[in-house]
This record gives structure tokens, C-alpha cells and sequence, in this order.
């Protein structure tokens, strides 16, 4: 007997066993379907606050929550945009957020009071401030903060408590780009008798290099504004939440509903427009990003590179055996010469630079084409100084144990032409490091004339002066 058939949105009949669409496939198509009442090809932007009832308490229905009834609680345009990521990230149930930061309180707001978080303790700044300068005030929060790229199990079950209800993991960690095995923490933490829920933040990675729910994540979170929607232009944040965390994802929706603290209609738009070419810009990203870090690592004014994608980057198995599988697909599609030096991994590149003090904040001024700026995931390229700027309101002796000194900078790699931007770094580096390394060989010259002075006094003899 044959397959069944089902009929497409554009009136092509195929055999319901099919293959799965791919991830470029999905991302342009899934919340982007055809108006069934006009035949609009992109969806409009709904910017109703409220929505006709067919009766009382009868709503235009929607694909998991009530009805449409007020654009706070639900709307067309956040309804796509959550139905594209969800399957981007192989979920069921996508809620969005107007910043990563409401996001991420809402997450923490779920947990109840006295709840106990276990987080990497290279976590992004944002979400230090908010887990032990808000939380902790506001609902009696416990933070325990622990390395979980060197903890063993022992420790890392040592430090889950019959109150911890969520593990909170980054990976690659922001700005140090420390890789976590999310696959073997997840198993680790599921094992306790609390068994805590494991978020994973997304972010660095997108989508793309990394599928967090395929991995056993309970709950993988995005700050949109990055890579997802791409352009600088929007601030946003989503969850995304596995089947089997159907009351999870109705608490969460709760929440989100009451805080009001939703994306407009306008911004929604604009992120599922992102959506549609995010696996374009990875792509470009990972590769531009593997060329930079390939050639700093090469630079005498630098003194260590850090990109998880390089071969000699001491956690570059684990990386890639966090590679989504579409990921996987890509890279092994490149040639060779391509992959010579690593393997493109999110556009995120670190590095130290020497010249010592001051040497960050004067190169940062030097560039032509990386902004100064917050921020990253935009098709523009910016650069950045963790220790003064994102993760400011980290004390300084927590950010020195981690890594995040004043010589640490920052990359979040665009997509323009990778020459152009090795070009860039590079003058600016000259600028900087190469005038001050001249400035130091000088007065090293000056020092042991200076010494053979004082040497030649005391011997009799006068050298001739330099």
C-alpha cells in the first residue's frame, strides 16, 4: 500500500514518509508558512493589542496555548518567531522574552523561593548580576559558582543540595571561551536523587554549531539579540523546552504572561527575519573566526589565542564532539586546506595581547573596522574589553581567578571579508604592541649601555657613548 499523501502549503503532494527537512530548510520555512487568508508569502506584522472573540471565551486558536484574546499573552508574529526556534533547536515549546536578562529571570522567578542554583563559574556577567545582586535579595536565592570544565563528578555532586533545582551552564564560556562536555556534566547531575534541571545557554554558538536538547539539556536559552536574529537591531531572549517538560513550559508561559515582560510584535518580525539566514551567517562567522584565530595565533604581539576550533586548543576534542549534527555535516563538507588549522567553531575568538599595561584599551582605538562596542553575534564585527566592560560588575579578584584580565580581548567575528579584517587586526596591533615593543628594546638598549657604564668605571675603562 502506498505512503499517504499529504497536501503542501504550495499545492504539492508528497509521500508522508519523507526524509526531515534540514536545518537551512527549516529555518527559512517553519513560521513562515503562506497566509491561508491572503496568500502573503512573509507574515505580516500583527500589531493588534486584542483579538475578536467567536464567542465569549472563544478564541482564534493557536498551536499549543488558549487562543489569541491580548497581545501580551500571546500574538502571531512572538507565535512564529517561537515556532521557528523550537525547531531549530529541536524543541517543542519555544517562549520568548524581551532580553536575555528578563529571560534569564524568569527562569530563576520559576524556581521559587530558596531554591539552590549550581552555575559555571565563568558565567556571563549579566547573569552573575542577576543570580547574586538580585535573586539572592529578592527570593532568597543560593548560588554556588563551580568550574565545571576541571570539577570532577565527586565535586560536582558534592555541591548539589536537596534545595538545587538548576545547574546553569554556558559553553563555550563568555569571554574565556572555556568547553564544557555538556553531554557528561547532564548525565553527572541527572544522577543525583535531587536531579536538578540543566539549562544550557546557547548563545555563543548558536543553533548551529550546538543542539543542547539533543545532548539531555532540560532547558537551552538564547539571547536573540546575538547570532539568532544577527543585525544589531533587536533585543530579545527565548527559551526552549524538550516535550517532555510540558508543565515546565506551562509555569514558564505563566510567568511570562503575568511579568509581561514580552517582545513587540515589530521585534518578533525582525528576529524571525534573523532566523531565516542564520545558517548562512554561521557559516561565515565560524570560517572567518577560524582564519583570525589561525593568524593571531602566529602574531609575536600576541600572547595566547583562545578559539575551542584550533587543534592546539586543549579542549578542541570536546568541542567538536558538541558539534550539532548539522554542524558536523557542514564542516566535513569543507576541504581540506580549510581545515588545516582547526575547524570552524561560532565566531567568538579571545586573545591576550602583550605590550603590557594599557596595551588592550589602546588597541581597541586602533581598529578600523571591529566597532568598540558591547554586544556580539551581528554581521558586524566588534571588539571589546571583558574586564572593564561586560563583565564590570564582576569583582575583580573573581574575574582575575578566571581569567578575565586587562590584557584579555574580546572578538565576536562579523562576516565581512576575512582579509580585510586580518588586515585590520593586524595594523592595529603594529600600532600598538610593535610602536611599544620598540619603546622597550630601547630602553633594554639604554639599560645595558647603562650597565657597561657602571662596569667600565669600576674596571678603569670608559666605553665609547652610544
Amino acid at each position: 500500500m502506498s505512503p499517504a499523501l499529504l497536501l503542501h502549503q504550495n499545492g504539492y503532494n508528497r509521500p508522508e514518509e519523507r526524509r526531515p527537512d534540514g536545518f537551512a530548510t527549516n529555518a527559512i520555512h517553519v513560521g513562515s508558512e503562506p497566509s491561508q487568508e491572503t496568500g502573503a508569502v512573509m507574515p505580516a506584522i500583527s500589531l493588534s493589542t486584542t483579538f475578536k472573540q467567536d464567542a465569549v471565551g472563544v478564541h482564534k486558536g493557536r498551536l499549543f496555548w488558549n487562543g489569541y484574546e491580548y497581545s501580551r499573552s500571546g500574538n502571531p508574529n512572538r507565535d512564529a518567531f517561537e515556532k521557528a526556534i523550537s525547531s531549530l533547536e529541536f524543541g517543542k515549546y519555544g517562549i520568548a522574552f524581551a532580553s536575555g536578562s528578563a529571560t534569564t529571570a524568569t527562569v530563576i522567578q520559576s524556581l521559587g523561593p530558596g531554591a539552590h542554583v549550581l552555575a559555571v563559574n565563568d558565567v556571563y556577567g549579566g547573569t552573575f548580576r542577576y543570580l547574586t545582586r538580585v535573586a539572592e535579595e529578592t527570593q532568597g536565592l543560593e548560588v554556588t559558582f563551580v568550574d565545571l570544565q576541571t570539577a570532577s563528578d565527586k565535586e560536582i555532586l558534592s555541591k548539589i543540595r536537596p534545595n538545587t533545582k538548576l545547574v546553569w551552564i554556558e559553553s563555550p564560556t563568555n569571554p574565556t571561551l572555556r568547553v564544557i562536555d555538556v553531554p557528561h556534566i547532564i548525565r553527572v547531575v541527572h544522577s543525583h536523587p535531587s536531579r536538578p534541571l540543566v539549562l544550557v545557554d546557547n548563545t555563543f554558538l548558536s543553533p548551529f554549531y550546538s543542539s543542547p536538547l539533543l545532548l539531555g539539556a532540560d532547558i537551552v536559552m538564547h539571547s536573540v539579540t546575538k547570532y539568532i536574529n544577527g543585525h544589531s537591531d533587536v533585543v530579545m531572549g527565548v527559551l526552549v523546552l524538550p516535550e517532555r517538560h510540558l508543565q515546565l513550559a506551562e509555569r514558564l508561559r505563566y510567568l511570562q504572561n503575568a511579568s509581561g515582560a514580552i517582545p513587540s510584535p515589530f521585534d518578533c518580525w525582525l528576529a524571525l527575519r534573523g532566523v531565516k539566514t542564520l545558517p548562512l551567517r554561521m557559516k561565515q562567522h565560524g570560517l572567518n573566526a577560524l582564519r583570525i584565530a589561525s593568524r593571531l595565533a602566529e602574531s609575536p604581539y600576541v600572547q595566547e589565542v583562545i578559539y575551542p576550533g584550533l587543534v592546539n586548543h586543549p579542549r578542541h576534542a570536546v568541542a567538536l564532539a558538541s558539534l550539532s549534527p548539522h554542524a558536523a555535516k557542514f564542516i566535513d563538507s569543507l576541504p581540506a586546506e580549510t581545515l588545516t588549522h582547526g575547524v570552524p567553531y561560532g565566531g567568538m575568538v579571545s586573545f591576550r595581547i602583550k605590550g603590557g599595561e594599557g596595551a588592550a584599551e589602546k588597541f581597541l582605538t586602533k581598529t578600523r573596522l571591529f566597532t568598540l562596542a558591547e554586544s556580539l553575534g551581528g554581521v558586524e564585527s566588534l571588539a571589546e574589553l571583558p574586564a572593564l566592560m561586560t563583565h564590570g560588575s564582576i569583582p575583580k579578584e573573581e574575574r582575575e581567578k578566571i581569567g578575565i584580565n586587562e590584557d584579555l580581548i574580546r572578538l565576536s567575528i562579523g562576516c565581512e571579508e576575512a582579509e580585510d579584517l586580518i588586515d585590520d587586526i593586524e595594523q592595529a596591533l603594529e600600532n600598538v604592541v610593535g610602536e611599544s615593543a620598540l619603546i622597550i628594546d630601547e630602553l633594554a638598549i639604554k639599560k645595558a649601555h647603562a650597565a657597561e657604564v657602571v662596569k667600565g668605571h669600576a674596571n678603569g675603562v670608559y666605553p665609547i657613548e652610544a
